[in-house]
């Protein structure tokens, strides 16, 4: 199901995902293989899932947080958005839930 990664062999690796199964895997994952908090990131893109950012640096671990900009910031969104269906949703409920 999941393809395999470098996360506990010697390179810093990054997972890049707002997607809470990935992400549980992930932990699970540098747990299983002795690989503290700190010798990998999550990344996500600013202002999608901050309940999940926050909890994740809560929990120790280093976030990486991505905003799109320059003049090619849109074309860059829609192709996230389009690759996962889910995209649209995480971003959907980030917009109405903006305080």
């Amino acid at each position: 199901m999941w393809a395999p990664c470098s996360l506990g062999q010697g390179t810093r690796t990054a997972v890049a995902s707002h997607d809470s199964k990935v992400i549980e895997y992930a932990k699970a994952l540098a747990r299983e293989r002795g690989v503290a908090a700190d010798r990998f990131e999550f990344q996500l893109l600013y202002g999608i899932r901050r309940d999940l950012a926050v909890s994740l640096a809560a929990q120790r671990y280093r976030v990486r947080q991505y905003v799109p900009f320059g003049t090619r910031w849109y074309r860059y969104f829609m192709r996230r958005l389009a690759e996962r269906p889910a995209n649209l949703a995480f971003f959907l409920r980030a917009l109405f839930s903006m305080k």
